[in-house]
């Protein structure tokens, strides 16, 4: 089922807005698609001119640069995760039962859509999987920051900081379990997948499940 969406992104990202048109919105569709094929070391502008059948100068008069085009593709995507997260627990009242449902949304196990606009969410994932933390674990990182551009992420890290207090009030680290969360289930499906000597992950349980079962033991043991 395909779904459109709009959220409102951070103006420092991009010079024009790329939904204000149909050859923006090939720009990111088509980085996102790039981006999965070659990954963020391999992308260029150049590569992208060519797919979308443009010119660099055109890609140039939306986004600065490629880091600014895949942290705005993140920011959409950390957008949508809430999106989906607040539908999907509104009319749940166990805080348990809100955080296994978060963990499954955080893992792409949520089964809402396949695709939103031209964006596929699989591939999305599988680039927040493998490219998010180059938005961040940059030297200019305190700079960036100033511009507010992490702050979807920043927002999807408070609702699961509220949940987790939901469930035990008194517990003293809410918001790092939350980004911890959010990270290790990324970094652990990684590695199972590609590095599988880093995780524990021996019986060659799916890759999902397995690093779900991982952030439910975590975040539960400590919750206790």
């Amino acid at each position: 089922m395909d779904v459109l969406l709009k959220f409102k992104l951070n103006e420092h990202l991009y010079l024009r807005d790329p939904e204000s048109s149909e050859i923006g919105k090939s720009i990111v569709s088509n980085a996102i698609e790039l981006i999965y094929e070659i990954g963020f070391e391999q992308f260029t502008f150049k590569k992208l001119a060519q797919k979308i059948d443009s010119t660099e100068a055109t890609i140039y008069r939306y986004f600065s640069s490629k880091y600014k085009l895949l942290t705005y593709i993140l920011n959409w995507y950390w957008c949508y995760l809430e999106f989906v997260a607040k539908i999907r627990l509104q009319q749940i009242n166990d805080p348990a039962e809100k955080l296994q449902l978060m963990l499954r949304i955080i893992m792409h196990d949520e089964g809402v859509v396949s695709r939103v606009q031209d964006y596929s969410l699989e591939k999305l994932h599988s680039i927040v999987i493998g490219e998010s933390s180059k938005a961040y674990l940059v030297k200019e990182v305190d700079e960036i920051n100033q511009e507010k551009v992490f702050s979807p992420l920043k927002s999807l890290c408070n609702f699961i900081h509220e949940i987790i207090l939901e469930l035990n009030p008194n517990f003293k680290y809410p918001k790092s379990l939350a980004s911890t969360l959010l990270e290790t289930a990324h970094a652990q499906q990684f590695f199972s997948e590609h590095l599988p000597a880093l995780t524990d992950n021996s019986a060659r349980v799916e890759h999902r499940q397995y690093v779900f079962n991982y952030l439910h033991q975590l975040a539960f043991s400590a919750l206790k």
